[in-house]
């Protein structure tokens, strides 16, 4: 079996949430021979959005130079934060701590991580203006990961989608029952 199938098989059967819905969606097509992205969407049992995410896997048997590798995973979150977080100036390091202990916690070993962490703050004006402020985190980031089985890397990224829309981890081997729509 190549090593592309091996990536795609590892990503078939994560482990969700009652509040996540995942699916494929397109993937980028000139980054990579081969690519797959999947989206997830959190949500709270009023359906309110928690978090958005997508989680793009590239795949280079040539292997690119930047990557340091054949495998590239690149990943997106957006949240809605509390608005006093927005000013606070150690939030940055705090939020991208959370993508590396998730990595670390999952045992997903990767190499050369990069990305940017980002809060907005967005004021609505004129005809918009009964709408109250919304503040956001985002996270992007991209990294290597030094195996072809992938299904670590995404068990790292819903634990990253899980801490960002502010739901309470399960511990390990409790699955919530699902919720009623």
């Amino acid at each position: 079996m190549d090593v592309w199938q091996v990536a795609l098989d590892s990503l078939q059967s994560p482990t969700l949430r009652p509040e996540f819905s995942l699916e494929e969606v397109p993937a980028p097509q000139r980054l990579a021979p081969h690519s797959i992205a999947l989206a997830v969407e959190a949500v709270d049992a009023d359906d309110e959005e928690l978090a958005v995410g997508r989680f793009i896997v590239l795949h280079d048997p040539e292997g690119q130079d930047t990557w340091d590798g054949e495998f590239r995973v690149v990943s997106f979150v957006r949240a809605p934060i509390e608005s006093d977080v927005v000013t606070d100036d150690l939030f940055d390091e705090v939020a991208w701590s959370w993508l590396t202990d998730a990595l670390t916690d999952a045992g997903a070993q990767f190499h050369n991580a990069s990305g940017t962490v980002t809060r907005t703050v967005s004021r609505s004006f004129a005809g918009l203006e009964d709408r109250s402020t919304e503040t956001d985190l985002e996270i992007r980031a991209s990294w290597s990961p030094d195996t072809e089985d992938l299904s670590l890397h995404m068990k790292a990224w819903l634990a990253l989608v899980e801490k960002s829309s502010g739901l309470t981890p399960l511990p390990e081997g409790v699955t919530a029952l699902s919720r009623k729509r």
